[in-house]
């Protein structure tokens, strides 16, 4: 098995320059948080774009899934800024042949205390074990993109009662 990692973007890869969050994108912390915890699967790992989430359009929805669906992988993890990475979970639902696993974190992962790395984890080890379909990972949880939302007030996702 070998997991594809596409990233997009978000606050995971944020790099922040002022105290008025002055911020740009940077490179793809996944390679480094990958390479600090030792991980031995193989994994190739993509950059697509660099957007906050709330910057992602229909069309670079369009081209996260087009390019799951044209490559030769089965299970892929997408990191993502966590605004709107439900709604390109649910664009991706008719990947029915792939594991699929969003995840992205609430602090930047280059931040001394963030839930990337964890978030990332998370990911890795979900991807690897889960059937096909399309989940997201944060919070130490598996959610189904479907039903699950994002707790702006608690800074989590959850799925309702």
């Amino acid at each position: 098995m070998e997991i594809q990692i596409i990233t997009t973007g978000g606050t995971i890869d944020k790099l922040y320059f002022d105290a008025q969050s002055e911020f740009q994108i940077g490179d793809p912390q996944v390679i480094e948080v990958l390479r600090e915890a030792h991980v031995t699967i193989p994994y190739t790992v993509q950059q697509l774009m660099r957007k906050d989430s709330l910057d992602l359009t229909d069309a670079d929805r369009r081209l996260i899934r087009d390019t799951i669906a044209a490559a030769p992988h089965r299970h892929f993890v997408v990191t993502h800024g966590t605004d709107t990475m439900l709604a390109t979970a649910r664009a991706l639902h008719a990947l029915r042949d792939r594991v699929i696993v969003l995840t992205g974190a609430m602090q930047p992962a280059r931040f001394r205390f963030t839930d990337a790395v964890f978030n990332i984890g998370c990911a890795v080890m979900a991807v690897q074990l889960l059937p096909p379909g399309v989940y997201v990972a944060m919070n130490g949880r598996i959610f189904d993109p479907r039903t699950a939302v994002k707790n702006r007030a608690q800074n989590r996702f959850e799925t309702p009662a």
